[in-house]
């Protein structure tokens, strides 16, 4: 095996990456990272509570469950990262800002390595190695052994069927058929059968409020 473009490009996107880290700060890109789990998961969390306050607006309930949750993600985005950026400046104005900085650029090494190895994920799977249509300079590369071994550990590692957990926790129940009214509140103490109505008549009635 020999240097290739492959290789090339790996290094490249690793250096300009750790670069990058290193002038923002390990600190930063930590909290940045954060920054989008925690509005992520308060989008997650919270957009059934804020969905039919959008559904006074919008009549498609996809669309306005879909409004809720990107607005709740890009206003909790905008608040934690505000205060994140805060925080960050004060670790690099403070003494350990060399320490965050070495660490930065590790991190930013670190996910410039995973950027290409989801890359190479994705081109094995659009050009399967077996089929013999990849070029030489992917096949011939010295990373490429390490991409594919860390790209089957990465691809091990994400849950079995992720489309269908989306559907099953954003997904809308079936609509009832037409002319079939919908249950409501004073239908759940209706007795169900006849066995149901004798049980509930032999119950004591309750003495009435004076």
């Amino acid at each position: 095996m020999t240097f290739t473009l492959l290789d090339a490009i790996l290094v490249a996107i690793m250096l300009i990456s750790a670069l990058l880290a290193m002038v923002r700060g390990f600190s930063r890109e930590v909290l940045s990272v954060l920054s989008w789990v925690a509005a992520a998961a308060v989008a997650f969390l919270f957009y059934g509570q804020v969905t039919p306050f959008a559904r006074q607006y919008i009549s498609s309930e996809t669309v306005a469950t879909a409004a809720a949750a990107a607005g709740l993600f890009f206003l909790t985005l905008i608040i934690v990262s505000f205060i994140t950026l805060k925080i960050a400046d004060f670790i690099i104005d403070s003494r350990v800002g060399a320490i965050d900085r070495t660490l930065g650029f590790l991190f930013g090494a670190a996910r410039g390595l995973l950027l290409v190895v989801v890359a190479m994920v994705f081109f094995n799977w659009l050009t399967p190695p077996e089929a013999g249509n990849q070029p030489s300079w992917v096949t011939a590369a010295r990373s490429k052994p390490m991409l594919d071994e860390l790209g089957v550990k990465l691809v091990a590692a994400l849950p079995d069927n992720p489309e269908e957990q989306i559907r099953e926790r954003f997904g809308t129940p079936p609509a009832a058929p037409d002319g079939t009214p919908a249950p409501d509140s004073g239908m759940a103490d209706q007795p169900s059968s006849i066995e149901d109505a004798i049980q509930q008549g032999e119950q004591p009635a309750e003495a009435p409020a004076n």
